[in-house]
């Protein structure tokens, strides 16, 4: 499956230089010729990678770059630019782009800067998710819900329910809780564990379906089928 990448340049001439090495060398382009196109475009975050000249009419590339990345676009960008000072390129890489090309340019310095971005853009994406069964966590909004109700947790018991997510289906004791949840390590002599154990079933358990959270005697805790 091919690349699919959005060039935004103005410049007949340069654009179908690119175009056509970008094609040979198998990606597939879509070719903007100023900036208001290739917002347009590139907001629909089909791409995997723009291409940017900075002096465009209608919206020079900064106003473009600092639109997408407002509208929460994050693909990569390479600005092209003829602007080709330190400060030029500090300007558009403090702007949020991902690299920065002077015009004149080689092709091949092009080729390989796109396809250098491209492999740290396939790199594995942090997990924002994570699900046992019916119970749902959301990393990001630090939301979760149990057959898709709402379930209202305290910071803590987020932390130990996201713990015990992390190891569903595993036997977790309480002095892995301690460590991974606390930051103890030592035991403090208290039952702090399995009080927030305790609240924590309550909150995931109670009338949302068969029980997830079981404890495992004289071994620990675990979150997802019972042995």
């Amino acid at each position: 499956m091919s690349h699919k990448i959005l060039l935004v340049e103005d410049d007949e001439a340069t654009a179908a230089y690119i175009c056509k090495g970008l094609n040979e060398a198998g990606f597939t382009v879509d070719h903007a010729t100023d900036g208001r196109d290739g917002f347009f475009q590139a907001s629909d975050g089909t791409y995997q990678a723009i291409i940017l000249d900075r002096m465009l009419p209608g919206l020079d590339g900064l106003a473009v770059l600092n639109a997408l990345r407002a509208a929460g676009i994050e693909t990569p960008v390479i600005f092209l630019s003829a602007l080709g000072t330190p400060d030029d390129r500090v300007e558009g890489l403090l702007a949020g782009s991902d690299d920065y090309l002077a015009k004149p340019f080689a092709f091949a310095e092009l080729l390989a800067r796109l396809r250098l971005l491209l492999r740290k853009g396939s790199a594995p994406q942090a997990e924002t998710k994570l699900t046992c069964r019916d119970l749902e966590v959301d990393l990001l909004s630090r939301k979760v819900r149990r057959a898709g109700v709402p379930v209202d947790l305290q910071p803590r018991e987020f932390r130990l329910l996201e713990y015990l997510m992390r190891h569903a289906n595993q036997v977790v004791t309480r002095t892995m809780l301690l460590e991974g949840v606390w930051d103890y390590h030592f035991d403090p002599g208290t039952n702090v564990v399995d009080v927030h154990i305790s609240r924590l079933r309550k909150k995931i358990d109670n009338g949302l379906g068969e029980p997830l959270l079981h404890t495992v005697r004289g071994a620990g805790y675990l979150l997802g089928a019972e042995r």
